[in-house]
């Protein structure tokens, strides 16, 4: 793999955290994830940009972003989130890993409060943070659905887990003893990770939102569609595995309740425009302030 924009060199102290950021045709969204992380409050870091094969110019929109813990790598193939997370891992020097997508933001002081939980709970694999909803726009649309707790977490594994993927930091060695299954499952390789590791794992979330992530106005119906099914499958073998014949019930009664759910909301949205959603004035005051810093400091 070929290394485009150097680090540190290898033979200095390997920093804390490892934060491992696949990119695949990420446009102009990718200079401001890069800058929330350049910005975070804790310092001892280094981020592995690994360019998925992408065919636009969103690496040159970053080049002048002089930083020495930045490491950018690319191949030239396309492998996928799983496979790239994976190297990510195998190549990481920090004591944790930190998960980060390319076009969502990080609030400044995400990766000193997950380092602090860490250390504080010896016991914890990973540790996911709260986050706000943003458009293609920076608008704030939304929350991220959450649970606090590990048993709140894992409470029903037949509706998933509500622990948002770009969020998660967490021991190295969790994840390369772990790794993500490759050809990872069709864009729910976090769900499938999870499901996997959650009886033998301990997981928490920071109630404290320290996070953006964005998601599309437009839903691709298709592609949701795909998802649900794939993620049908890979609970149903997990569950037979172990003989858990309810919860394999649950999952199917799960499935067809979104599956009914996305059906009335695409036929509203035929004949119906999507009501503007609101935000709390002290959530999106939060947001704007983290997105008009970073805005100050890199113009």
């Amino acid at each position: 793999m070929a290394e485009l924009l150097p680090g540190r060199a290898q033979g200095s102290e390997p920093p804390l955290v490892t934060v491992a950021m696949p990119v695949y045709n990420a446009g102009k969204y990718l200079r401001l994830a890069v800058l929330s992380i350049v910005r975070q409050t804790f310092t001892d870091w280094e981020l592995l940009i690994i360019d998925d094969g992408s065919t636009d110019n969103a690496l040159q929109d970053i080049a002048d972003i002089d930083d020495t813990r930045i490491r950018i790598l690319r191949d030239g193939a396309n492998k996928g989130l799983a496979a790239r997370l994976n190297e990510a891992a195998d190549m990481a020097r920090g004591r944790y890993f930190a998960r980060m997508d390319q076009d969502d933001v990080s609030y400044p002081e995400r990766f000193a409060r997950q380092i602090e939980a860490l250390k504080n709970d010896p016991e914890l694999d990973l540790v996911a943070t709260r986050a706000i909803l943003i458009d293609e726009n920076d608008h704030a649309t939304g929350l991220f659905p959450y649970a606090i707790s590990h048993e709140e977490i894992c409470a029903r594994p037949w509706r998933g887990f509500y622990f948002p993927h770009p969020t998660w930091m967490g021991k190295i060695e969790w994840f390369r003893n772990r790794r993500y299954t490759v050809p990872g499952p069709y864009f729910c390789e976090d769900q499938e990770l999870l499901l996997r590791s959650y009886r033998n794992s301990r997981f928490a979330t920071l109630d404290e939102i320290l996070f953006a992530y964005r998601i599309r106005k437009e839903v691709n119906w298709r592609k949701r569609g795909k998802t649900r099914r794939t993620i049908l499958r890979i609970q149903l073998r997990q569950f037979m595995v172990i003989y858990q014949w309810r919860i394999m019930f649950l999952v199917i009664l799960t499935f067809v309740g979104r599956v009914a759910g996305d059906m009335l909301k695409f036929i509203g949205g035929l004949f119906f425009q999507d009501q503007l959603k609101t935000v709390a004035v002290p959530i999106s005051s939060q947001w704007h302030v983290v997105l008009n810093t970073l805005a100050e400091k890199h113009k």
